[in-house]
């Protein structure tokens, strides 16, 4: 019965019930939306650098290289010589090195050079089909598959760079899906991978010399058949394997140390005695979580501020109503109600209020975050989920929300408790 009262006490001034439902609203809205972010996205960037110690890659910002070589979000700052890096990916410190070239991309998505170690890398699999094993062969992944329906044994062209718009399509040289990833949530559904020697064939313009034949084969070892007789067949062999990777680069290499000793020690000596430098993805993210951070925390203490007013403008209109209803309430008295009865169901109406803001808050954040969700994976294929429940910060979001509006029906509670009905009917 009091709950029923409340309900319809609510709306007895629909404007003010309107707008503090709109204020609370607003503000559960901004801190659903921040605290599913911020949740979501540590998650992602931290499951995606699992198992990598070291990024190597030519000189420039650290940050830019681990964003491009991990997390696929940005232009790297150049390539590096796949010899000279080869040399470092087989020091007895490296447990495992997966080298990345990029070059072409298809319909906005990347495509990389790498081995079929980068799918395991990522805890993925071949859901579909096979591993590239042939130049021009990719796998692609699940999100891919699933926006742009491609499936096994369909084709495309490539175009160059990373604009989806405005490269070079390479029409000689079209890409045959052999394999689909399997759904990882990680950045390996949002890439498509090829051998690294299909990324060299597509852009090597070099020509044939005169009087000279050479054969790409799918190892990417290039053979000269015209040889020189006087070296043993031994010789010619490594001759090949010099000239196959001779000036030949690649973007980046993710590597895993057998001990901690490689973090400590590469990023000094790399960039002293090679051109290229070496960037601890641990170290970049955590100091872009630092930079992120900020800017969440002011958003959240810009939402908690319109939750103050929120709970300013519950208490002025629970304040005015109950100026307005002294006589309803001592009727209410007259007619057998209690001073507790009174009290309850003011803070029953504050609390009405605060729940239906945090209902539609959490529902608009939701709905918010799809959106975001939406412009995020179009522009850094990055995905959000919009039906996760983080069960203890948003409890306390609830709970927070519970105390201000007890806080804001503190006083007018206390006033309808202490009614004078004698003086306020005599005064009717």
């Amino acid at each position: 019965m009091i709950g029923k009262i409340a309900w319809k006490n609510m709306w007895f001034k629909p404007l003010n019930t309107v707008l503090s439902v709109l204020l609370l609203t607003a503000s559960v809205s901004i801190i659903t939306v921040l605290i599913l972010l911020q949740k979501q996205f540590e998650e992602q960037f931290t499951s995606s650098m699992d198992d990598i110690d070291l990024v190597l890659g030519a000189k420039g910002s650290p940050l830019q290289l681990v964003l491009s070589s991990v997390y696929q979000i940005d232009a790297p700052p150049g390539n590096i010589n796949y010899l000279e890096a080869k040399r470092w990916m087989e020091n007895p410190f490296v447990a495992s090195a997966i080298p990345l070239a990029y070059g072409d991309n298809y319909k906005g998505y990347k495509i990389i050079g790498t081995t079929p170690e980068y799918i395991s890398k990522y805890g993925g699999k071949v859901a579909q089909g096979n591993v590239f094993q042939k130049d021009f062969e990719v796998v692609v992944g699940y999100e891919i598959a699933q926006n742009l329906g491609l499936k096994v044994g369909d084709t495309f062209l490539g175009t160059h760079g990373d604009a989806e718009e405005g490269g070079e399509v390479h029409e000689d040289k079209p890409y045959t899906i052999v394999g689909i990833a399997s759904k990882t949530g990680k950045i390996l559904d949002n890439v498509i991978l090829s051998n690294i020697e299909s990324v060299w064939n597509m852009h090597d313009h070099d020509h044939s010399h005169e009087g000279e034949e050479e054969h790409v084969h799918a190892d990417g070892e290039v053979h000269n058949h015209e040889h020189d007789h006087e070296h043993t067949a031994d010789c010619d062999h490594d001759h090949s394997e010099i000239v196959s990777y001779e000036g030949k680069e690649i973007t980046a290499v993710l590597i895993k140390f057998r001990n901690k000793m490689g973090i400590v020690t590469w990023p000094r000596m790399i960039p002293q005695n090679t051109e290229m430098q070496a960037a601890s993805p641990a170290i970049e993210i955590n100091r872009l979580f630092s930079l992120f951070g900020v800017g969440l925390t002011a958003l959240q203490y810009l939402a908690y501020g319109i939750m103050l007013i929120s709970g300013i403008s519950i208490f002025v209109a629970l304040y005015n109503t109950l100026k307005e209803r002294k006589f309803e309430f001592a009727l209410l008295r007259v007619n057998g109600a209690t001073r507790f009865q009174l009290l309850k169901l003011v803070l029953i109406e504050s609390l009405l209020l605060c729940i239906t803001g945090f209902v539609f808050g959490m529902i608009f954040g939701r709905i918010a975050l799809y959106f975001i969700s939406l412009s995020s994976q179009a522009e850094f294929k990055m995905a959000f989920n919009p039906y996760q429940f983080i069960w203890d910060k948003e409890g306390i979001l609830f709970l927070i929300t519970l105390f201000v509006g007890v806080l804001a029906a503190l006083i007018p509670a206390i006033k309808a408790y202490y009614l004078n009905i004698s003086k306020t009917l005599a005064n009717a």
